[in-house]
């Protein structure tokens, strides 16, 4: 039995689940089944990269799946090192024959290593693959707000989404609403921090909430991140994990509950060491 999600509307026009399923290190045959259990228990919205290694394992998950391609959500990113206009164009070509698909849902650049200094150009190319029928909706992740405010300014063209690091420890208050000033959805990965053994599910206050609601910690942190409006994107091999993931809407947060998870952002830390301001990904 699959579970209700939730859809939010892009800039673009487009709809997307309120969750998604993150497939990073879901490789090979092993990843093809765990994405396609994800499918067949209500993902909608996959998200993946061409440095992932993992499009055709996403594609072939979606080919073999009982839920029609025009009710899912696929997601590719152009990788740093093929930001030229000619290269990303090229890029988001190979992509769809790796996956074998005729189309992507959202398309988006990687990070926007900023020191090389072709973001613009490669978001150039992203709208122009738009055009051609290459993908339905495109967008960016890893974008500050400088960043956001200057392919707009060149290219009269806001991303439908941001995906960014986005967790209880960093909970991103100034990037959300720098993202929401262009219509731009926030998109949320690692969602859980580290995840097993990390602090926030670990803490007592958090277990409270969890006890409150009848719900697990990892529930609790994903149903602040929907309640924030982002979409949190976490990653999920096994079918119990996935299924846990998902089932996050029939329940709300109060808003001392909220606040209570926003508290442990009060370094405002990332975790990952990864600076969009100086992190090049290539």
């Amino acid at each position: 039995m699959t579970i209700h999600v939730p859809n939010i509307k892009l800039n673009d026009g487009l709809d997307i689940p309120a969750i998604g399923l993150g497939t990073y290190t879901l490789n090979g045959f092993a990843g093809v089944e765990s994405i396609k259990s994800g499918i067949e228990i209500g993902y909608r919205l996959i998200d993946s990269a061409f440095n992932y290694e993992n499009e055709g394992a996403v594609g072939r998950a979606v080919r073999e799946a009982s839920v029609p391609r025009d009710q899912l959500r696929i997601c590719s990113k152009l990788p740093g090192r093929h930001h030229a206009y000619d290269k990303a164009l090229r890029t988001i070509e190979e992509s769809l024959l790796r996956a074998d698909l005729d189309y992507f849902d959202l398309y988006i650049i990687h990070w926007p290593n900023p020191k090389q200094g072709k973001y613009v150009e490669a978001w150039q190319a992203l709208i122009e693959a738009k055009k051609r029928g290459y993908v339905r909706s495109i967008g960016v992740s890893n974008f500050l707000p400088e960043h956001l405010d200057r392919i707009v300014a060149e290219t009269g063209v806001a991303p439908s989404l941001n995906q960014v690091e986005l967790h209880p420890y960093f909970e991103q208050a100034a990037q959300r609403e720098a993202n929401a000033k262009h219509g731009t959805i926030t998109e949320s990965w690692s969602p859980l921090g580290r995840g097993k053994g990390d602090g926030v599910l670990e803490a007592e206050s958090v277990k409270a909430i969890a006890a409150e609601h009848g719900k697990t910690p990892t529930q609790i942190i994903l149903r602040w991140h929907t309640q924030l409006g982002a979409v949190p994107i976490p990653k999920a091999g096994s079918r119990e994990h996935q299924q846990e993931n998902l089932d996050i809407f029939g329940f709300e947060l109060t808003d001392e509950q909220m606040r209570t998870i926003s508290a442990f952002s009060k370094d405002n830390k990332r975790l990952w060491n990864q600076d969009p301001a100086e992190y090049e990904e290539f």
